[in-house]
């Protein structure tokens, strides 16, 4: 490991990586393994893919994982790979929510780096433990909001920090799909099923799965920190047990005010996450389906599109672009810049060198208690008749 007697002594390296979930049929394990193979910097060796040992075993032999890496729990992952000379440095959680602290805790507990998909823990008293845990241990903690990975996303940090809009007074942040717009759950299809059920989701849909994005954006890119929130919470969907649609209103400390839309019942909306700022002196759009641009808009002047890959982006931007201009760029390596920073960050510790600044922009579990904390009063809002709650 790269803490605390570290079994490697030499470096560079590709990084041994282990994947918790993530076998036949699920989505999201495979855009982890894509993102992780990107840049290089790992190798998949080890997996629990699946509850299921024998599922486990095929999406291993599928995936050219060794049959004796291929294992039918997590715990026993943990404990084995951690006895082992050549045991993974890192595991990626790619699990249903409920299932990301226990898994998280035993990794850790054995020494090993984690990289977890979003949301950190379904409820704040977990999330806060993972917290401390991860802070006594040392070790690395990746959360993957991979839209913080966009290279446009990271000049417009850049930017609202710089001051280019001046100081900030509206944000706006939407987040709207429309694949739930049926009670698709009672076809039996697997992602439909455990995000609409509260026992593996955690208490909220939409905001859980996607307004939690456009609310890390907006942490992302301005600094700004939660006063208060008021929310309004509907299931649309006759029977469906989360909510399907939220409208929340935000108050941030220093004056600025925002809104937030997430939705899974919006026909017409495949993956349409905004974010829009407004400050005293200008405005700046992003908008995910088109991820290449950004509108800058200073006050009294023509809109400037700047591209991704063109002139006069900062050093942030820059540093996460792989392809020249033109040429498409987004979803995969969003979650892969992630994955590269990431491996900068382990492979630092490994060589005992200070890691690039500039790969130091990974969400964290303190962004992951954050998100959590958003969610809990949330929730606290819309059960009190969206009243305001101080966050």
């Amino acid at each position: 490991m790269a803490i605390e007697g570290d079994k490697i002594k030499s470096a560079p390296r590709r990084l041994r990586l282990g994947m918790v979930g993530g076998g036949e049929g699920a989505f999201i394990g495979g855009v982890h393994r894509i993102a992780s193979r990107i840049d290089d910097r790992y190798e998949l060796v080890a997996g629990a893919f699946s509850s299921d040992a024998a599922r486990s075993k095929s999406s291993a032999a599928a995936l050219l994982v060794a049959p004796d890496r291929a294992y039918a729990s997590f715990e026993d992952m943990a404990g084995r790979e951690k006895a082992r000379p050549d045991g993974i440095d890192v595991v990626a959680i790619v699990t249903p929510n409920h299932l990301h602290m226990p898994i998280a805790k035993a990794f850790l507990e054995a020494g090993i780096h984690v990289i977890c998909d979003k949301p950190l823990t379904t409820n704040l008293k977990d999330a806060e433990a993972l917290a401390a845990l991860v802070k006594r241990s040392g070790l690395g903690f990746c959360l993957t909001h991979n839209y913080t990975g966009y290279p446009l996303i990271r000049q417009a940090r850049e930017m609202v920090r710089a001051g280019a809009l001046g100081k900030l007074r509206v944000i706006q942040a939407e987040y709207p799909q429309d694949w739930l717009s049926t009670k698709l759950e009672a076809t039996g299809q697997k992602q439909a099923l455990w995000r609409t059920d509260p026992a593996q989701s955690g208490p909220v849909g939409s905001l859980g799965d996607l307004g939690t994005h456009a609310y890390n954006l907006i942490r992302f890119i301005t600094g700004l920190e939660l006063e208060a929130v008021a929310a309004d919470f509907q299931s649309f969907v006759e029977g469906r047990r989360v909510e399907d649609n939220a409208h929340l209103m935000l108050r941030f400390k220093g004056g600025a005010r925002g809104l937030l839309w997430a939705s899974q019942c919006a026909p017409g909306n495949a993956n349409n996450l905004k974010v829009r700022f407004y400050g005293e002196s200008g405005g700046l759009e992003w908008a995910q389906e088109n991820p290449n641009l950004l509108v800058h808009s200073p006050l009294g002047e023509q809109p400037r599109v700047l591209s991704r890959g063109g002139a006069g982006l900062g050093g942030a931007a820059g540093a996460a672009t792989r392809i020249p201009p033109g040429h498409p760029e987004g979803y995969l390596e969003g979650f892969a810049q992630l994955y590269r920073d990431f491996a900068e960050q382990l492979s630092a510790r490994l060589e005992k060198r200070a890691p690039d600044p500039m790969a130091l922009l990974t969400p964290t579990v303190d962004d992951g208690v954050d998100g959590v904390r958003f969610v809990t009063r949330a929730v606290e809002s819309n059960q009190k008749n969206g009243a305001w709650v101080v966050y």
